[in-house]
């Protein structure tokens, strides 16, 4: 199915989704002008457009939002902003590939290429597409190349909000990622649209507004996609020489997702960490910039009489100089004996109750998005911890990583197989290549120290559970074949326990000593 030939309304997401993903974007971005302007405007543009339906509706609700409240006129904005929501999806992608994952498949060639792409930049990729995934709700791995860039494809990674999918029984049969190469903010925009099928990708340059999709045009108006038109065939499709491979995948972050999973069109996408989290966010803003107001009250403020004051002239008021060290002696000034004119005002910080909200809304946060609370900060009392502990104390957040873990398997397993087929076409030719997908295995984000894997070995060694070059293996998990057993013989050697002859029980003597050298029998 190639491109649209007519003008649409653009992106074709469900309104619902767009406004969620808008809204996790706002949050994601840690920026107070973006949140001010998505909670404030959205309310102001729908009670506009549908006055009768939102009157007391969605603008109220949304002025009960602490970003919903306008700044008043004639005043500085003290709103504070925790980036909690950076926070929490920069900690979901540590847990998963924080340790390169593992992909494993058939030996020689495509082993080779295989560590060669993790090598070369692969574990970035999947670090900010694990980041975007839990933020939006789910990510895209695509296979790309560029022979003036490199003369091997690689995969790249797109967020969701970027992206129109199509789905069959919950499996992806067909992507469209857009992207815009021109704006002027008003009316013209040009979006470059790149749809993956199997075995082909089709590329398309419009003209249109920020909502609607527009007209066609050639690939040529824009230098970015200007070398596509020599590549492309009449409906702007290209080859990807691996007609059985779709060159992209979708990992949603969790499923289902709680608030769309009713709408066809969206019912296979993810749930971001943020849903259903944003109310608490927003309490937190609003708790940290209420501790500041305080603090900006408890500066100490002084009040001082007229008579201290000095005249900066008719209608200009008058100044107090807080270096002067010398008055003179005016009758309006205090006699000896009268109180003190001067008088100190300093309001208290609350700093305790302050603390105890933020923390309690923060562990009530990120419970809420699947983590413990210790995984984002210390809780503990400074002592060092073993893996076994740290384990224990990280239970919930290990067990939404090893859930995450089930969706990123099969999408990145998938993307690195259409990658190989895709070298093994016509357009690279690369020999070798087990097109099969490859094993990924994700590391543990959380290793044992030198000591527990000791006092582990030294127990399995006394239990005969283990032989020794399991426990060389365990030890050290980066070393090859080789080395291990390098070490393994070393090992043996050093303590006695080395694998003698079978065929030799010590009676012999020295070897051969008897026998003739053309193998007749014993010398007289």
């Amino acid at each position: 199915m190639p491109l649209p030939t007519a003008d649409t309304p653009w992106p074709p997401t469900d309104p619902h989704v767009q406004a969620a993903l808008a809204d996790w974007d706002a949050w994601y971005s840690a920026e107070p002008d973006r949140l001010e302007n998505r909670y404030r405007g959205r309310g102001y543009r729908e009670a506009l457009n549908r006055p009768a339906q939102y009157r007391d509706g969605i603008v109220a609700r949304l002025a009960r939002w602490f970003w919903g409240n306008p700044t008043p006129p004639g005043e500085k904005r003290t709103k504070l902003h925790v980036p909690l929501a950076g926070d929490i999806a920069r900690t979901s992608s540590g847990l998963l590939f924080s340790e390169p994952p593992k992909l494993t498949g058939a030996d020689g060639p495509t082993q080779e290429r295989l560590d060669a792409l993790m090598e070369d930049g692969l574990q970035p990729t999947l670090l900010e597409a694990g980041e975007v995934c839990a933020a939006l709700g789910g990510a895209y791995l695509r296979v790309v190349w560029d022979e003036e860039v490199a003369d091997r494809p690689w995969i790249d990674t797109v967020a969701a909000d970027r992206a129109v999918p199509e789905f069959r029984y919950g499996r992806l049969v067909a992507v469209t990622f857009w992207t815009v190469v021109e704006s002027d903010h008003s009316r013209r925009v040009l979006r470059h649209l790149e749809r993956h099928e199997r075995g082909v990708i089709f590329h398309g340059l419009y003209e249109g507004s920020l909502t609607a999709l527009g007209r066609p045009v050639p690939l040529t108006e824009h230098a970015s996609t200007a070398a596509l038109a020599r590549e492309v065939d009449a409906e702007g499709g290209i080859p990807t020489g691996a007609p059985n491979h779709l060159t992209a995948a979708y990992v949603p972050n969790v499923r289902p997702a709680r608030a769309w999973r009713h709408l066809p069109k969206a019912a296979c996408w993810g749930q971001s960490d943020f849903q259903g989290i944003e109310p608490l966010m927003d309490a937190l803003d609003e708790t940290y910039s209420s501790w500041m107001r305080d603090v900006q009250n408890g500066k100490g403020r002084i009040v001082v009489p007229n008579s201290m004051l000095d005249s900066l002239g008719p209608g200009q008021g008058a100044a107090w100089d807080e270096e002067r060290r010398i008055y003179t002696g005016l009758n309006m000034l205090q006699r000896p004996g009268d109180p003190s004119p001067l008088e100190v005002v300093q309001f208290e910080i609350r700093v305790q109750e302050h603390r105890d909200t933020c923390a309690d809304l923060i562990e009530q946060a990120v419970r809420q998005a699947g983590y413990s609370a210790s995984t984002f900060g210390e809780t503990g009392d400074g002592a060092a911890v073993t893996a076994t502990e740290i384990r224990a104390r990280e239970r919930r957040s290990m067990g939404t990583r090893g859930r995450k873990a089930l969706y990123w398997g099969p999408g990145l397993a998938a993307t690195t197989a259409a990658l190989l087929a895709v070298e093994a076409g016509p357009r690279f030719r690369v020999q070798g290549l087990d097109l099969e997908p490859p094993k990924v295995e994700f590391q543990d984000s959380v290793s044992e120290g030198p000591t527990e894997l000791a006092t582990t070995a030294e127990l399995l060694r006394r239990a005969e559970a283990a032989s020794t070059d399991t426990l060389v293996r365990m030890q050290h998990p980066d070393w090859d074949d080789t080395k291990v057993l390098q070490e393994v013989d070393e090992i043996l050697g050093e303590s006695g326990r080395a694998v003698a002859d079978p065929f030799e029980t010590g009676a012999e003597g020295v070897p051969n000593a008897g026998v003739t050298g053309d193998g007749g029998g014993p010398r007289g």
